[in-house]
């Protein structure tokens, strides 16, 4: 799985905003008391017993659950309150549910676009505090208060609703980030068309980047933050109702 380190000024601005939400989360989160946060200290922090939530397979999840032509529109770094709205419409449009990949901070500044997306039938995935792409290189303690507090804000922010997947930035995993994500209930989740449509290639290059990767995998990455996404738009507009044609139906990655 590629990393996506190009163009990412916006994640620079993002790091130092998600460092003061944790800082001020301090107080309130468990995990992030005992964790030291991002200072590199090898204390290990530890997620508060929750007896309502049920472990999952702590494997990078692809497949979809809806059958062999199955597919998973998989939407990460928002929300964003100029790109998911209109997101959300064209999903709506042809009828398609997908899995909404959230930042932290961002999640935290934008919860009515959080419910919009769980009042409309998607699906929630932790995608950590500041998107650090390099959080595999980092301590257990700094990549436990990356997933935990994230995990926290999406679900504050939904009302209640917790995120069903964790997505590593950049597919960073490590065996205990996999592990502490699935013991919350959150299958990692990968994937296995990156659309390119961060990069903005243009409309074109990014509808034949995912017909020419389909054979790889049911999980398709799209991204609904992080600059204009005005060709994500456009090329989901052109894919999936051809996608539909070709007998394609879509559903969730599987849990």
């Amino acid at each position: 799985m590629a990393r996506h380190n190009g163009g990412r000024g916006w994640y620079g601005k993002l790091v130092g905003a998600a460092l003061g939400v944790t800082i001020l989360a301090t107080g309130a989160s468990v995990w992030t008391a005992q964790a030291g946060s991002a200072d590199g200290s090898d204390a290990k922090p530890k997620a508060s017993a929750a007896p309502d939530i049920k472990p999952v397979d702590e494997t990078i999840a692809h497949a979809s659950d809806a059958g062999p032509r199955g597919l998973n529109i998989t939407i990460d770094d928002g929300p964003d309150p100029t790109w998911t709205p209109q997101v959300l419409a064209l999903l709506q449009e042809f009828g398609v549910k997908a899995t909404f990949c959230m930042v932290g901070t961002q999640a935290k500044a934008h919860p009515d676009l959080v419910k919009k997306v769980v009042a409309a039938g998607h699906r929630l995935c932790d995608h950590t505090v500041s998107h650090n792409t390099g959080m595999d290189k980092r301590p257990e303690s700094y990549q436990s208060q990356q997933i935990l507090d994230a995990e926290r804000m999406i679900t504050e922010a939904s009302g209640g609703v917790r995120p069903m997947y964790y997505r590593a930035p950049g597919g960073a995993f490590t065996p205990y980030s996999r592990h502490l994500a699935a013991s919350r209930g959150m299958r990692p989740l990968g994937w296995n068309v990156d659309s390119k449509d961060f990069e903005r290639p243009g409309v074109d290059v990014i509808v034949a980047t995912v017909e020419k990767e389909l054979h790889g995998g049911p999980t398709v990455l799209f991204h609904d933050a992080g600059g204009n996404r005005s060709q994500t738009l456009e090329a989901l507009r052109r894919l999936l109702p051809r996608l539909k044609q070709q007998g394609h139906t879509f559903g969730f990655p599987v849990r």
